[in-house]
């Protein structure tokens, strides 16, 4: 009964492209005792946990499940699929077409198998995206300034469609960075915590309070200072 109700979870979820979701139904499927206990059943739900995950966009939840399938012992056993997860979690840039060429033929299913998400070659279409995104993040961290052109060339896209990309990026608060059309250039910032916020505005106003201070203090003086005069 289990494993059917997330098995329709996983369709209901397939059917809005939620694929942090069906990762995690797909996880849950894998602890399952009944699937543990048969090596083909296992292989063939964590097969899938990584393919959804690396699918699925990047945020605070899917980077902390990548990192949680990236210590399961059993990934050792499917080599293939351990690499490309080691590949989103290394702050790399990903060389996409290299990328297809070496896990194309791995990822996807062969005759006698269920069908991997991979035979879609829409879903390669998703993966690519993720690879760019992948990309902006570690350029991001890297870089404070770079020209848009080799910004561009270092995600092997178009200037336009790199700005789209990168846009979409900050729209969504993975990266903070701003354009320069005039110079060409794009500049990345950290982004601060609000703790570093609430530190930086008491800092401010404390500063403020001195200024504040001194003034009074020399307004005092100059006043003693007419009146004894």
């Amino acid at each position: 009964l289990k494993l059917r109700y997330y098995r329709q979870m996983i369709d209901l979820n397939l059917h809005h492209k939620e694929y942090l979701a069906v990762s995690k139904n797909y996880f849950e499927i894998y602890k399952t005792p009944s699937v543990k206990d048969v090596e083909q059943k296992w292989k063939e739900a964590l097969q899938r946990v990584v393919l959804y995950l690396i699918l699925s966009e990047y945020n605070n939840e899917q980077s902390d499940m990548l990192a949680r399938i990236k210590t399961d012992t059993n990934l050792s056993k499917l080599p293939y699929y351990q690499n490309v997860l080691t590949c989103f979690d290394t702050a790399e840039l990903l060389n996409w077409s290299i990328l297809k060429k070496v896990y194309s033929q791995h990822l996807k299913s062969k005759p006698g198998e269920p069908a991997s998400p991979l035979d879609k070659e829409e879903n390669w279409d998703v993966l690519q995206m993720r690879v760019v995104e992948h990309n902006i993040r570690v350029l991001a961290k890297y870089y404070t300034r770079i020209s848009m052109q080799h910004f561009a060339d270092l995600l092997h896209l178009d200037l336009k469609e790199a700005e789209k990309r990168l846009c979409e990026q900050v729209v969504k608060g993975t990266v903070t960075a701003k354009i320069d059309r005039l110079d060409g250039v794009i500049c990345f910032t950290k982004r601060k915590d609000t703790e570093q916020i609430l530190n930086a505005w008491s800092g401010n106003l404390n500063s403020v309070m001195d200024l504040i201070g001194n003034v009074n203090h020399l307004i005092t003086k100059e006043r003693m200072v007419h009146q004894v005069s």
